[in-house]
């Protein structure tokens, strides 16, 4: 009897407080024992003495109580339990040597909570020995089967300790019949799933057992503190966002600094994070401007001549005119037309302009067609000749599609052999 006193005294220092928890199915506990009877007793003990409730101290506390239990599935346990105690008498020397052993199902709720209530109930036996000298008596003789109910609340303290009180109410069947409370404080151990990492979450709960983690993230870790998960973070040593998959946009271009070449200035993705560069400051990138040194008033980024310009070109051209099937430029009138033109663009240098080449209805279509494109030509070879810049002419052909309508027909039909001026858009 002293030997299992004093191990279960070892127990109760050394075991801890641990709860049974989803990561521990197996919960050993040690504690100490108060029984209380509720009734007397209804038949003589071996000392042939029958016992009254009122003869009984009213709390009777000893050591010890040990009990196992092994989690079945949710908050369900089954275990066995054990306790021993002594029952005095309310005054005189009597002592009733008591011992019980069950079986028994638990239902825990909120089991990994810091607070757990939970209920119990089972069978076994219940032994009340009024001998203090009982060898050679048999101690079957004096189990009685026991029925019980009871509640406890377990108490969290670490992942793996927990303390715990509780009670149950039991009735015995006889030898002898009897009612009773007994009271359990102790504290307990729980056993089950490891943590191999040593981040304290166990393997069962951790999404990277191997890994210390945070428990937070469920046992993972986040290097950055940015609150993605090395595992899910494409930067996991740059704090970044989730919507970035965890990598930093500094400049908030929807470019990731590791991609972007141009960490401090917002760039579209199709140039590496970088802005187009618009060289001519015209609003209009060079990768879209046809322009790209020359600031423009245009979609295209180029200067577009004005169309008071246009109307003092054509103005001063109206005399360029061509014979019948010709396309070189002859004659002081015609000479002298073309150099007007060609003042008006040198005094006003910006934009490209069109030089428009038409024939009269003289000749077939594809004749006609063939020496507009020729006077169109000329003329712009004579602009160049006197000083305007090839990149700003540009010809076009539209042989007699265009003619010009007069009420003699020979007029119309030299009005018709001209070149006009437009502006390129």
């Amino acid at each position: 009897m002293k030997t299992i006193k004093k191990l279960s005294f070892f127990l109760l220092l050394a075991a801890g407080l641990n709860a049974q928890t989803s990561d521990n199915p197996w919960l050993i506990s040690a504690g100490i024992n108060a029984v209380s009877l509720q009734s007397d007793f209804e038949q003589s003990l071996n000392n042939n003495q029958t016992y009254t409730k009122d003869g009984i101290k009213g709390l009777n506390i000893g050591v010890p109580s040990l009990s196992v239990f092994r989690s079945v599935i949710g908050g369900l346990a089954v275990g066995g339990q054990f306790s021993l105690n002594n029952l005095k008498e309310e005054s005189g020397p009597d002592e009733i040597k008591f011992f019980n052993i069950d079986v028994l199902l638990k239902y825990g709720f909120n089991r990994d909570g810091s607070v757990s209530p939970y209920l119990k109930g089972g069978w076994g036996f219940t032994s009340f020995d009024a001998l203090e000298d009982s060898e050679g008596i048999d101690r079957s003789l004096r189990l009685t089967n026991t029925y019980f109910g009871g509640l406890g609340l377990n108490f969290k303290l670490t992942d793996q300790f927990s303390a715990f009180i509780e009670t149950s109410y039991r009735v015995t069947e006889d030898r002898p019949t009897v009612n009773y409370l007994q009271h359990t404080l102790g504290i307990a151990l729980g056993l089950g799933s490891g943590d191999s990492d040593k981040d304290g979450v166990s393997d069962k709960k951790d999404l990277c057992p191997d890994v210390p983690g945070l428990k937070e993230f469920e046992g993972c870790p986040d290097t950055d503190g940015d609150g993605v998960l090395d595992k899910d973070d494409v930067c996991p040593e740059l704090a970044g966002t989730a919507e970035n998959n965890g990598c930093p946009d500094q400049d908030g271009d929807g470019v990731i600094d590791p991609d972007d070449e141009c960490i401090d200035e917002a760039g579209p993705s199709s140039n590496n994070g970088c802005p187009w560069p618009d060289t001519d400051g015209d609003g209009v990138f060079d990768k879209d401007d046809d322009c790209p040194t020359q600031a423009g008033n245009s979609a295209t980024g180029c200067p577009v001549v004005e169309k008071t310009i246009i109307e003092a070109l054509n103005s001063a051209g109206v005399n360029i005119l061509f014979p019948a099937d010709g396309f070189e430029l002859k004659g002081t009138k015609v000479l002298d037309a073309v150099a007007k033109v060609q003042k008006i663009l040198e005094d006003n240098p910006d934009g490209i302009v069109l030089v428009q080449g038409y024939a009269s209805e003289d000749g077939s279509n594809a004749y006609n067609q063939v020496l507009s494109q020729k006077r169109a030509e000329a003329v712009k070879a004579k602009l160049i000749e006197l000083g305007i810049p090839s990149a700003r002419l540009e010809v076009q052909a539209f042989g007699e599609s265009r003619p010009i309508v007069d009420k003699n027909e020979a007029l119309s039909r030299a009005k018709s052999r001209r070149v006009e001026f437009t502006a390129k858009q």
